[in-house]
């Protein structure tokens, strides 16, 4: 059974936290953390790039640093944002003087075996979020090393909760499953609003107000499926009128088997997230 985990904001932490990479994911996961109760005080960021760390300074008040010798000596927490290419060469660069830190990485495909090696800690977690947690509404599939406590795994629940929802899996394996299934899930929530748009337009809708429709009718329907516990099945059946239009509709839909291509697309998806992982592993 997957636990979903989701965090009543206000909660108030003294730890310090290093971000390594300072990119999209991790500015989002800067802003959960400062609207959550985290002080700018306590976050640092590691960014190469001069016109990001600026964006970042600029955006949340926080320390942005070009380079980790001499400013994240002694981190309580790192998040490790960089590409998986180029994580191990800036791990041995730099893990070793955090190695007393809680590590935290959302590099895709790297073995948590691996992080450890290249960390020199045990007290590793994996995690695989999705960019939806810009808006605070992503998901987070995480794994824990063996040396992860209870109170690491508490306060990685913390970090992740103003980016939406967080739950564990068992093992590295399973973290492909996450990255095929909500890693990348908010393209596939995207290709279907993108097809719905394109049918409004195709109706005599203008192009904004055929974006709107889609997204306020695919918005709604999930608003109205979290407010129960009822099959997604059962939902669509009461929209659906035998003989009417919706039931047209998803003639076509069924013929072409959409859901099946859908299942089939996530295990396309997964494939590829355990060959990256492999191919990830042999560059290691």
């Amino acid at each position: 059974m997957i636990h979903i985990y989701l965090f009543n904001k206000g909660f108030c932490m003294n730890e310090s936290i290093t971000f390594i990479g300072g990119g999209n994911m991790a500015s989002a996961m800067i802003s959960g953390l400062l609207h959550g109760g985290w002080s700018d005080q306590e976050i640092t960021v590691v960014e190469r790039n001069a016109d990001q760390r600026e964006r970042l300074r600029d955006a949340f008040n926080i320390h942005a640093t070009e380079a980790c010798v001499g400013s994240t000596e002694g981190a309580q927490i790192v998040v490790w944002a960089v590409k998986p290419q180029a994580l191990r060469e800036v791990a041995m660069q730099s893990a070793r003087s955090m190695a007393g830190g809680l590590h935290i990485s959302i590099a895709a495909g790297i073995a948590t075996m691996d992080l450890c090696q290249w960390f020199g800690s045990d007290r590793v977690i994996r995690a695989m979020p999705n960019t939806a947690a810009i808006v605070s509404s992503g998901v987070t599939g995480l794994f824990a090393a063996a040396g992860v406590s209870a109170s690491d795994k508490a306060l990685a629940e913390r970090i992740f909760q103003g980016t939406g929802a967080c739950f564990w899996v068992a093992d590295d394996e399973r973290m492909n499953a996450v990255t095929a299934v909500s890693g990348s899930g908010p393209a596939y929530a995207f290709h279907f609003m993108e097809g719905l748009q394109k049918a409004a337009s195709a109706l005599g809708f203008d192009e904004v107000r055929a974006r709107e429709l889609a997204l306020l009718v695919v918005g709604g329907a999930v608003r109205q499926a979290l407010a129960t516990s009822e099959p997604l099945s059962v939902l669509k059946k009461r929209v659906t009128s035998k003989g009417g239009t919706t039931a047209a509709a998803l003639e076509v839909l069924d013929r072409n088997d959409t859901q099946g291509t859908t299942v089939l697309a996530v295990q396309a998806a997964y494939a590829r997230a355990s060959q990256l992982a492999l191919e990830l592993e042999e560059l290691a």
